[in-house]
């Protein structure tokens, strides 16, 4: 069984018992999130969507706030003596797929 979701304005395929990282969201470590952007639900080969997906809901737990790779931004122009160096570093949330229902 799995279902596609919409968590803080992405799209996820989730699966019980399943970890994925999405942008920051607001919760303690270890508390218990709901969300009910459901789009597409499957189970034993059937496939439920739209407007029959009006209960549906996915539980999930916060494992951890954790930091994502660093991303350099280096902009030149030639023959300018222009550089600039950025970065950043992106907040994501580690979250622990506990439930899903229909």
């Amino acid at each position: 069984m799995y279902a596609i979701v919409d968590i803080a304005g992405q799209q996820f395929k989730v699966a019980k018992d399943q970890h994925l990282f999405v942008h920051r969201l607001q919760g303690d470590e270890g508390a218990s999130i709901e969300f009910d952007k459901v789009l597409l639900a499957e189970n034993e080969g059937k496939f439920t969507l739209g407007s029959a997906l009006q209960g549906a809901k996915v539980s999930a737990t916060i494992v951890s706030h954790v930091k994502g790779e660093k991303v350099l931004i280096f902009k030149k122009k030639r023959r300018k003596g222009y550089k600039k160096k950025n970065g950043h570093r992106q907040q994501f949330t580690k979250i622990s797929i506990t439930g899903i229902t229909l």
